[in-house]
């Protein structure tokens, strides 16, 4: 990676802008569950690129698939269709419950979803009363601006105000939901684990309250399932543990198994607010990235990915508390999103002896340990996940 004897740190600070702390290495290469660096080193990869590689690094059908439409055509604008588009558009009505009378939006990213969304929340408006926005304090929406809007982390919106206005960020708690909607309230946008913050969970009975409260208000329940969608929590969506069903849902990460796709997908009478030319992206739902997740979700139906992270999960879960550290009190989090919770303000010191023990997982904050592997992590992953978490554990 070297050129001109510079190392690929000194590249890469005298060419990249500095938003991102220096990297931890030059990866190069992976095959399923594992990756390589420059120097050959092997990593056990249980963070998935944040909850992104749904089937692990280059998987035969994803390459497959993206091979054979990048040969075709891979870049179209939006002023024509592809049978990849909406194959995936109608795969995500089935698999999301929202049916014929749903609609789906594509774009790029998590953020421009969650972009689209805000929009949509406006459109909500009933002659102009409607004019408030909830969202959850300590919530992870994205980094443009009215996704920011929606983010309940103060430091991360400070240094950009004023931000779009009409969201207010309401605690995760039931007293506060139902003293913060009315009819004057657009929309309620919500993650069902706050994974950003630490892999939370919303409190048990929050979401079904959500729905009973915006159905009584005419309020629009925007879930944001860009993390813990497509399969990851051992259901599709997390909403389908809770047996309930949003206006508008937001898609991105494990949709395109590490190529950037986002979605929008509304929910009956939802699905008639927006109106031409009301939005629009250019590389949205291009015919290369919709190829690519269909190849995903292909895989994840025909392999029943969706159980394999509900059992490996629970499998996980048991392996953790096995280790018997007096540092962690406890694991937090759904199928294949997990938290560990440690005791002290350690888990980036944590996360780099993993890295050193060959494992990659991140920390969420100080005191969690964020775990996100691939979908396809079998009994050889796990055990291998045991010697080098115990390993790293041992450290400290």
């Amino acid at each position: 990676m070297s050129t001109n004897d510079s190392t690929w740190q000194d590249r890469y600070s005298a060419s990249m802008m500095g938003t991102f702390a220096p990297p931890l290495a030059t990866l190069v290469r992976g095959s399923g569950c594992y990756a390589w660096d420059e120097n050959g080193t092997e990593y056990l990869d249980f963070l998935a690129g944040i909850a992104v590689n749904s089937l692990g690094h280059a998987h035969p059908d994803l390459v497959d698939a993206v091979t054979r439409q990048v040969g075709t055509l891979a870049h179209i604008s939006n002023y024509f269709a592809s049978e990849p588009q909406i194959e995936l558009a109608e795969r995500l009505q089935r698999l999301t419950g929202a049916g014929s009378a749903g609609r789906v939006y594509f774009c790029n990213s998590g953020t421009e979803a969650n972009e689209a969304a805000f929009k949509l929340a406006r459109l909500n408006v009933a002659g102009g009363r409607r004019m408030r926005i909830l969202a959850l304090t300590d919530s992870f929406h994205g980094r443009t601006m009215g996704s920011l809007a929606l983010t309940g982390k103060a430091a991360m919106r400070v240094p950009f105000e004023p931000m779009p206005g009409g969201v207010e960020h309401i605690d995760a708690t039931l007293k506060a939901l139902e003293a913060s909607i009315d009819d004057t309230v657009c929309a309620v946008v919500l993650e069902p684990i706050k994974g950003e913050a630490g892999v939370i969970p919303l409190p048990a009975g929050f979401l079904r309250r959500a729905r009973e409260l915006c159905t009584e208000h005419g309020v629009l329940l925007i879930i944001d399932e860009i993390q813990t969608g497509v399969g990851r929590t051992g259901a599709w969506f997390a909403y389908q543990h809770e047996g309930v069903t949003p206006d508008a849902l937001t898609l991105a990460k494990g949709l395109g198994g590490g190529l950037p796709i986002g979605a929008l997908v509304t929910f009956g009478a939802a699905s008639a607010l927006f109106q031409r030319g009301q939005h629009g992206s250019t590389f949205g739902g291009n015919p290369l990235v919709t190829a690519a997740a269909n190849a995903v979700l292909d895989t994840i139906e025909r392999d029943d990915l969706v159980s394999n992270a509900a059992r490996r999960g629970e499998q996980l879960r048991e392996i953790i508390a096995g280790l018997h550290s007096p540092l962690i009190s406890g694991v937090r989090g759904q199928g294949l999103l997990l938290g560990v919770a440690l005791r002290e303000p350690v888990a980036p010191r944590l996360a780099a002896a993993a890295l050193a023990a060959g494992l990659i997982v991140n920390a969420a904050n100080e005191t969690t340990i964020r775990l996100a592997p691939p979908l396809i992590i079998g009994d050889a992953e796990l055990e291998q996940f045991e010697r080098r978490f115990g390993q790293a554990l041992a450290t400290l």
